[in-house]
């Protein structure tokens, strides 16, 4: 009993104390949205879905392809605001208004990853997506 004791104290002298993961809350740029641009916890990025708007805040023209490109585009210019890059980009929810434009979403998301460093993937259908977008992309990424 007296050596599980003293085993106890020594040990206890060697753990460090738990230390709270902290929640920090980007806000989107544009102060009208509800909602942060990304959240971090416990070094890792939760992005809100980006859609496929330029500067000036509307969908840029020209279908999918340019929309795929712009919204991958946010994707990367926010998880490189925040100290990550597309290479530690670990998930990614893909939300469609047409699933048969999917080889062509495909064509464009697949260049923005290093080669055989894909993200895991879910995607599915839905119907009226902001500003009538075509699709949204929301990831996680790594931070460290």
């Amino acid at each position: 009993m007296r050596n599980t004791l003293a085993l106890a104290a020594l040990l206890s002298a060697f753990t460090l104390p738990a230390v709270a993961a902290e929640v920090v809350h980007y806000p989107h740029p544009n102060p009208a949205l509800p909602f942060a641009e990304a959240v971090e916890y416990n070094g890792v990025l939760y992005l809100s879905g980006q859609i496929g708007t330029g500067a000036d805040g509307k969908l840029v023209a020209g279908g999918m392809a340019a929309e795929a490109r712009q919204t991958m585009d946010n994707i990367k210019a926010v998880v490189e605001k925040h100290g990550s890059s597309m290479d530690k980009v670990i998930k990614c929810t893909v939300f469609m208004d047409d699933m048969s434009q999917w080889g062509d979403f495909n064509k464009v998301y697949v260049t923005y990853f290093p080669a055989g460093k894909l993200p895991a993937r879910s995607a599915l259908g839905a119907d009226g997506l902001a500003l009538g977008a075509a699709l949204e992309v929301e990831c996680l990424a790594a931070k460290n």
